[in-house]
């Protein structure tokens, strides 16, 4: 062979039998088949072997497997981030003509999606109350074809009671989906209290370090196995086999990291509950968040993020002030990572438009719990 040729087809090859803690980060578009018979353009890969890599690397399908046995699904479906997969889940369910509900306290892009590409599908998806419980069965209509569920809720912490909802909804055969990013799939048995659809991005804490964007959508059953595959595969939602292997060297530590941050983040939220400047700390694991009680049935822990309302005495207009005024708790949205954040939502309507225009959210990070209550008592003390 010309050398050129052996540039595409070497033949040496380096020794097998290399074994290591390290899962391989496989790259690679094409799969090459052994034989012409063999050629099959299949996305259940599990099943039929790999036939192109749109539809996932062993990297990538080593993940999606990992985080299925964590959340005890059937199948996790690996996507390119959390918006990502609240959007699959919704093209999966849902057509033109099709009724959805999404509880008021869920994660903004979520609802922004359902008032904008949605509607302008012919879906229509209405907010409810997150606290409705068992009422949500006065909400279902017969062409609903989808509820989501979020616990807690995004900025303003609020538990769901999944159960009830999930037994209201069977009851007029109608799949429910968690948005479980909170709880990293493992704080909150999503499948064993009536989940369908249990969603995460992995975007927080399973990659842990603020430097990937990742989303899974794992599923209890067959028939949502080929439903959410079906349209996963045609829209092309693949992800990269490099940002797969950072989810899988994350996942190692996920236990340690969650519990660390919820031993801070307690301490922190305890301390802003007896600042006088505070009116309200929303923390599940808080005896007078709402929905504390069912916090206290249904996990097994709690998370890095909380918020905190000041008094009403105290002008939101201060509020830019106090968050440029801290130092370890750096300014942005996400949360999950090693370290602390702080935002504001001046135009949030929760709980009320008063209370959202004076409510802090924070992330605590792995910075020492007396540093982050250091920093945050010099910004309160520069408001005055």
């Amino acid at each position: 062979m010309h050398w050129r040729s052996k540039l595409l087809h070497p033949a040496p090859r380096a020794p097998s039998g290399f074994r290591s803690l390290a899962t391989p980060v496989y790259r690679g578009s094409t799969v090459v088949f052994d034989k012409a018979a063999d050629i099959a353009d299949e996305w259940r890969q599990d099943r039929h072997g790999y036939s192109y890599g749109l539809y996932g690397t062993p990297t990538v399908l080593e993940l999606g497997a990992r985080i299925a046995e964590l959340e005890g699904a059937r199948h996790s479906f690996v996507v390119p981030g959390g918006q990502a997969a609240l959007a699959l889940v919704y093209l999966a369910c849902c057509k033109a003509g099709s009724h959805g509900l999404v509880p008021a306290s869920a994660y903004g892009p979520n609802r922004d999606m359902a008032s904008g590409l949605l509607a302008g599908l012919g879906i229509e998806i209405e907010t409810y109350d997150p606290l409705i419980g068992g009422g949500i069965a006065d909400l279902i209509r017969d062409n609903t074809a989808l509820i989501w569920t979020e616990s807690p809720g995004s900025v303003t912490m609020e538990v769901q009671d999944i159960p009830a909802i999930t037994a209201a909804a069977h009851a007029r055969g109608v799949p429910v989906a968690l948005d479980n990013t909170y709880a990293a799939g493992v704080l909150f048995d999503a499948f064993a209290h009536g989940i369908d659809i249990n969603v995460q991005a992995l975007t927080k804490y399973v990659g842990g370090h603020s430097d990937l964007l990742l989303g899974t959508v794992s599923v209890a059953s067959n028939a949502l196995y080929e439903r959410i595959g079906t349209c996963w595969s045609l829209l092309g939602m693949q992800v990269s086999p490099d940002d797969a292997s950072l989810a899988l060297r994350g996942l190692q530590t996920l236990g340690v990291r969650l519990d660390r941050l919820e031993r801070s983040t307690l301490e922190v939220a305890r301390w802003l509950k007896a600042r006088p400047e505070v009116a309200l700390v929303l923390h599940p694991a808080l005896p007078d968040c709402p929905g504390h009680d069912l916090w206290q049935r249904d996990f097994t822990g709690s998370a890095s993020v909380f918020s905190f309302i000041f008094r009403p005495e105290i002008d939101p207009a201060r509020l830019p002030g106090f968050i440029d005024s801290l130092d370890l708790f750096q300014t942005g949205y996400s949360w999950g990572g090693t370290t602390s954040l702080a935002v504001i939502y001046p135009d949030l309507a929760r709980p009320s438009p008063d209370q959202g225009a004076r409510l802090v959210r924070l992330n605590v990070g792995l910075e020492e719990p007396a540093d982050l209550i250091a920093d945050l008592a010099q910004a309160l003390e520069r408001m005055g």
